[in-house]
Order: structure tokens, then C-alpha cells, then sequence
């Protein structure tokens, strides 16, 4: 039986409030975004990598840069990022989708095909008509956001599309709308929310891209190791910081922006 489909979708565009065009910064002398998707294309349980912008002359270049890279290019509303996904999702003919952000240079391919894993070896992902006697299965939501062990800057969230679908026919308010999943994991008693987590608790270590100093952070990892190996990995990144302890300190006052329910 072939697998169900899967399609990695980075949300991305140029007017991000604290660090405007941050996805066009340079990186090791390529754009920040090229540089997650050239990571992303390592995932060996995802079966397409693409990227979800929204409408409008204003991401014009960022449109340019996807299409320069050779990656598939999905559009929709800038706030509405939850219709962005589904748009993607339609047109990629999706059955899963794994739910990444532009501002995670360091993700890390082996954990997200974890998550994807975790997924598939589910029994029923799809919240399939249960056996006569059973209650029926809820959708599936895998994810290691909530219960947060890995570095913020790695995140990753799948579910399937076709409860994409239903959360864009439900959700109703603003917030649900452009963050995507809170209608899903607000819910844990009608939709199931599986925690992939790590043996160690890095869940302090900040890697995510929102200012710049975290910018400035992600410049010198690469800097340290991409030039001899550029598949470097979430060991070779820790072994890079203890080796520099300072670095770690540019970016700790950083506040984490909260989602508004």
C-alpha cells in the first residue's frame, strides 16, 4: 500500500513585526529561508517541501526567492494563515501536512520525520469510522510544541489534511485564523494530541529567528559549522555552544511573542 502523502508547508512573509524581511536576511551568504528549505529537503518521511505566502505585491520577493529555489509556492490571506494552509494543502494534493515556520533556520530534519513517524504509525490518523462497538477515533494532532523538551526554533506540528479542513470550516475567530492550530489543541477532548519529546530537556535553549539578536546567534552557529558540514545536526549545534557559552547570552532577554486567544 503506498503511504499517504505528505507535504512539509513553511508559512513565511516579509513583514514580520520585529525583524521585517527576516526570511531575505543573509546566512552563511544565502537567504535565511533558503536555508531552512535546504534543511527541510533532508526529511526522508516528507514527500514535498513548499512554501505558503500571503497574497500581494508586497511579498513579491519573497515569491521570487521561493520560485528561484525550485520549491512549490502557495498564497492566501496574509492574517488568515489557516486558509493559506488549506490552499497549500488543496494544491499539493496533501494527505498529511506538517506545519513548520520561517523563522526556524535550525530545524532539525531527523526530528521533524520523527514527528511525521509518529504520525503514520498511528493506527487511525484520519479519525476513520471506528469498528462497530468502538468509540470513533479522534483526528490525530502530533507535535513537539506543547510539551516542549526540544529548542524553541524546532518546532513542528502534523496532522492530517483533512482535519485542516475542518478547522478552516469551524474556526471563527482572528487569532484561531492566523496561528493555525490553537483550535486544535485547545480541544484535547476532541482531538487526540500526541507529544513527540527528547530524552533531555532543552526547552531553554532559544533558536527560533524573531529579532536581531536571534539573528545574530543563528549567524555565528552557521558561521561555526556549516562551511564543514553542512548537515550539521542538534548535537553538533549544543556542542558549538558549549564550546561558546557567551553566544548563548545575545539572545536571552528575548520575550517569546504570546498567542492571543
Amino acid at each position: 500500500m503506498a503511504r499517504a502523502k505528505a507535504v512539509i508547508v513553511v508559512q513565511a512573509r516579509m513583514r514580520s513585526t520585529r525583524l521585517p524581511a527576516k526570511v531575505l536576511r543573509d546566512l552563511a551568504g544565502r537567504p535565511m529561508l533558503s536555508r531552512q528549505l535546504e534543511r527541510l529537503c533532508r526529511c526522508r518521511e516528507a514527500d514535498a517541501v513548499g512554501v505558503a505566502i500571503p497574497e500581494g505585491d508586497a511579498d513579491s520577493p519573497l515569491a521570487d526567492l521561493v520560485k528561484a529555489e525550485g520549491v512549490p509556492l502557495y498564497t492566501g490571506p496574509e492574517d488568515d494563515v489557516l486558509t493559506r494552509y488549506a490552499n497549500a494543502a488543496r494544491a499539493s494534493q496533501a494527505e498529511i501536512v506538517v506545519r513548520v515556520t520561517s523563522d526556524c533556520p535550525l530545524i532539525e530534519p531527523a526530528l521533524v520525520d520523527r514527528c511525521l513517524a509518529t504520525f503514520r504509525s498511528d493506527p487511525a490518523p484520519h479519525g476513520l469510522p471506528a469498528p462497530r462497538a468502538l468509540p470513533a477515533p479522534r483526528a490525530l494532532y502530533v507535535s513537539n510544541v506543547h510539551r516542549r523538551t526540544y529548542p524553541r526554533g524546532l518546532d513542528t506540528e502534523v496532522f492530517a489534511a483533512s482535519l485542516l479542513d475542518e478547522v478552516a470550516r469551524e474556526a471563527t475567530s482572528a487569532s484561531d485564523r492566523e496561528h493555525v492550530t490553537p483550535f486544535i489543541y485547545r480541544q484535547p477532548e476532541r482531538f487526540r494530541l500526541v507529544d513527540v519529546t527528547g530524552a533531555r530537556d532543552l526547552s531553554g535553549e532559544r533558536w527560533t529567528v524573531d529579532t536581531p539578536e536571534d539573528l545574530e546567534l543563528v549567524r555565528r552557529i552557521y558561521g561555526a559549522l556549516y562551511p564543514r558540514k553542512p548537515d550539521f545536526d542538534l548535537d553538533d549545534v549544543l556542542d558549538v555552544l558549549d564550546r561558546h557559552p557567551d553566544w548563548r547570552a545575545l539572545n536571552q532577554g528575548v520575550v517569546q511573542k504570546s498567542v492571543t486567544p
